[in-house]
């Protein structure tokens, strides 16, 4: 009888603690700087103007955007889940020192905006500011999306919807529902993620030039993630892995790969 008690109330904690885990799932995913950025308080680059949309159910969000000088491709760059417009805009410099144009999108509930970042709200984000994008003449065909850990998801899904000169990702995942059972090994977390940003069943569906880079020593995202999707990516495509590097440490490295990357890319009309 002690027994079974006992093994019921286990029960009950477990179950206790699934629930908890289901109903704040995203407060583990995401985690948004409140604080809004004005860019002209930040050290950031002095190309960037403000970029304000509006989103397809109804938030306001701004970004930060340099117009292409000299090139003819627009970066649009999607940062990780830890970041925000401040931190993230130095990724911007090489680019916008060789002529690209450069937008640092920013998501619902990031750096002052309005809204809660969920996985269908940040596909809504980036639609609206490649949209604005090209309301301004910028044609998708002369846009790459550069996506960076979660934001890679979202550059695979816009990848999907717009046909775009290129797409960088870097340090990918196959997909958050499986990170999620990775790193939540107790619960069935992979079956109950809200948010999925499933990359590797997506990678059939792009056809557009793809370039994948990792960190060798991601403790964050293993490496051999990227090397499963460049298998599952069609041609053509390109695979590179950083000696040496980590997470969170390869901008500065990746910056001179992608750049020879984008030199390759064919012409636009």
């Amino acid at each position: 009888m002690k027994i079974r008690y006992v093994v019921g109330v286990l029960l009950g904690l477990y179950f206790l603690a699934l629930t908890g885990f289901f109903v704040f799932q995203r407060s583990f995913l995401y985690f948004p700087s409140h604080d809004h950025v004005y860019l002209s308080d930040a050290h950031a680059n002095r190309a960037f103007k403000e970029f304000t949309v509006r989103t397809e159910d109804g938030l306001d969000l701004t970004a930060w955007y340099a117009p292409a000088t000299s090139k003819p491709f627009t970066i649009v760059f999607f940062h990780g889940n830890g970041d925000s417009l401040y931190t993230a805009s130095p990724v911007a410099d090489p680019y916008i020192a060789a002529g690209y144009g450069f937008l640092l999108a920013e998501y619902r509930g990031y750096s002052g905006l309005p809204g809660t970042p969920t996985e269908t709200g940040l596909y809504a984000d980036a639609r609206a500011y490649i949209k604005g994008l090209m309301a301004q003449g910028v044609k998708s065909e002369d846009i790459i999306l550069f996506g960076h850990s979660l934001g890679t998801g979202v550059a695979v899904q816009m990848a999907e919807e717009f046909h775009v000169g290129g797409v960088m990702l870097l340090a990918p995942y196959l997909s958050i529902a499986d990170m999620a059972q990775r790193n939540y090994p107790y619960f069935p977390a992979k079956y109950i993620a809200l948010d999925r940003y499933e990359n590797d069943k997506k990678m059939k569906n792009l056809h557009a030039p793809l370039l994948i880079v990792n960190g060798a020593v991601d403790q964050i995202i293993p490496p051999s993630e990227g090397r499963e999707l460049y298998a599952l990516a069609n041609e053509p495509r390109q695979f590179d892995s950083i000696p040496g590097r980590g997470h969170n440490d390869c901008f500065d490295d990746f910056a001179i790969i992608s750049l020879e990357w984008i030199k390759r890319l064919p012409a636009t009309n």
